[in-house]
């Protein structure tokens, strides 16, 4: 599998929700910049002076299909309550791990997951009080 990204534009506050490529800088293996597609448009970000994030997807998608990547705030419902919570995905690397709360690690069942936004655009999302279902 190729790894997918996205990028964040810490300097402009955007999300490119495509990478098109990743060039190394002088050091090997050190990426200096990014092409990516804003908006319909090329451009070109430089990882340090714009305060670029990579942001790797997990190869998962939650209930609605939507692909989950690192630093995206997602929302589970924990079998046979009736309360929701809120995990920022930390480690994409291990599946039973890839969500934290954040001192402990849970397995969901990603039917009854949904990407509500992420860490850079939502951050408000991880400092809210857990909801609660009242239905």
């Amino acid at each position: 599998m190729v790894p997918k990204f996205r990028a964040w534009n810490g300097y402009r506050k955007i999300m490119a929700d495509y990478v098109s490529a990743i060039q190394n800088g002088d050091t090997l293996g050190t990426p200096s910049s990014v092409n990516v597609i804003v908006n319909g448009k090329n451009e070109t970000w430089n990882i340090k002076n714009d305060h670029v994030e990579l942001l790797q997807s997990t190869g998962l998608k939650d209930a609605n299909g939507k692909e989950i990547y690192e630093g995206d705030i997602v929302e589970a419902t924990i079998e046979d309550c009736i309360q929701y919570n809120k995990y920022l995905v930390k480690n994409m690397w291990d599946p039973h791990v890839w969500m934290s709360d954040p001192d402990s690690y849970y397995d969901y069942d990603l039917s009854k997951i949904e990407v509500k936004g992420n860490v850079h655009e939502n951050p408000e999302l991880l400092e809210a009080e857990h909801d609660t279902r009242t239905d």
